[in-house]
């Protein structure tokens, strides 16, 4: 319990959550998952805490509007999906905090702000401000306009994004929801005998193995991407959390200290 002193004592999180865990396999948005999340961080919000939402699932929600039942791997179409599925989702979310009365803001961001000291600046003062106003910034990346062919542009995927901006905040927990519980010392898939890892004082090249892929036939990342993040956060002394999304109390219980998922000092 000692370790998740650190989660019970934030003040200022950053929460990210996967594809999977707010559309259905089919890309189509699970409304009762984006509900229910909107309650959630409005009520850490109510109690005077600062919550940062990086939400993935536009490229998810923008497949079906444009007609593709798979998701798409030309980038013409990856950026047209996103263009479509971004509006929907932030639709969707302004509907949802809407309902208990919650601000909310789209920040679309691509690298090159984190290798920018001015658009570095520029950003940092934006959050702060909406801080100040009580509105929860929804955090994605511009799709529409990184390309794939210019590194600087990408990051590839939400959760390293997702903790860039935890860095960048100077945040005190990052919470990674995704459809899996956490850090499992095999294949859970394959392996009946694997069992979940409660906490972790140091990434190993052995427990970096032990990652796979994504099973998400609509998500990027997968347990490797989860815990290259929680290493851009851990060399910065922000621990990162990796649980499932099954159920959003979830949240509360972490910021309660409980055993929830994977704990990354």
């Amino acid at each position: 319990m000692g370790l998740r002193t650190k989660a019970k004592e934030a003040n200022r999180i950053v929460i990210k959550i996967g594809t999977s865990s707010i559309t259905y396999p089919t890309g189509n948005i699970n409304i009762q998952r984006m509900e229910a999340l909107a309650r959630v961080i409005t009520d850490l919000e109510n109690s005077g805490k600062d919550v940062i939402l990086v939400s993935s699932g536009a490229i998810g929600a923008g497949m079906d509007k444009i007609g593709l039942s798979n998701k798409p791997t030309l980038l013409k179409e990856k950026q047209a999906a996103a263009a479509v599925g971004q509006a929907i989702l932030m639709q969707l979310y302004q509907k949802f905090f809407g309902e208990y009365n919650q601000a909310i803001a789209q920040i679309l961001l691509t690298a090159d702000v984190f290798h920018s000291p001015i658009k570095k600046a520029n950003t940092v003062n934006t959050f702060e401000t909406l801080f100040e106003y009580g509105v929860v910034p929804i955090v994605n990346e511009n799709d529409a306009i990184s390309t794939e062919e210019i590194q600087e542009e990408r990051f590839g995927d939400n959760d390293t994004l997702s903790a860039m901006v935890a860095v960048l905040m100077n945040a005190d927990l990052l919470i990674i929801l995704s459809d899996v519980e956490g850090l499992y010392s095999d294949n859970p898939l394959k392996n009946p005998d694997a069992h979940l890892i409660h906490a972790v004082e140091k990434l190993t090249d052995e427990l970096m193995c032990v990652a796979g892929g994504s099973n998400s036939k609509v998500g990027t990342g997968g347990m490797i991407t989860k815990l290259c993040a929680s290493k851009i956060t851990s060399a910065k002394g922000i621990p990162t959390i990796l649980a499932s999304s099954s159920d959003l109390k979830n949240i509360y219980r972490i910021l309660e200290g409980q055993d929830i998922g994977t704990f990354i000092k």
